[in-house]
């Protein structure tokens, strides 16, 4: 399951809608990403920008290569875009799998993929205005203890 969407979403209804056709899973990992505003910088929004079909089209390869890769039954991604306020959730990522490992270290892959490579471009919204979020070495540190 791929989901590009705009629309707000519950975390919980999908994660039940997502274990639903597999009493097999023996484990399950579900990561939820919400927007953020720090006290220090606070925001209004977070804009986020795609271009739907190649988003889909990206996340649904690396998808099939994380189920490949750590023999997961199943893993799904849900991203929204357009604009978010704080406190409400971007992103989504599910895996299932026979042995908990295999759940977690499939959804860090995932989640180490979706904050470098997956085609989405971020803008915070201030009092001030917006601003573009730059992409962060740490983020592709992480990205790169995979390879």
């Amino acid at each position: 399951m791929i989901i590009i969407c705009e629309t707000p979403f519950d975390p919980g209804a999908l994660l039940n809608q997502f274990q639903a056709n597999h009493p097999e899973a023996g484990a399950a990992v579900t990561f939820t990403g919400m927007v953020r505003s720090l006290p220090d910088r606070p925001i209004t929004a977070l804009i986020l920008e795609c271009y739907a079909d190649l988003a889909q089209n990206e996340i649904a390869a690396i998808r099939s290569a994380t189920i490949a890769r750590f023999d997961l039954i199943d893993a799904a991604v849900l991203h929204r875009y357009g604009r978010l306020v704080p406190g409400e959730p971007i992103m989504q990522v599910m895996t299932l799998a026979a042995h908990r490992q295999a759940a977690f270290d499939g959804a860090q892959y995932l989640m180490d993929y979706l904050k470098t490579d997956a085609p989405f471009w971020k803008q915070e919204e201030t009092a001030a205005g917006t601003e573009w979020v730059e992409a962060k070495a740490a983020d592709d540190a992480a990205r790169d203890r995979w390879s």
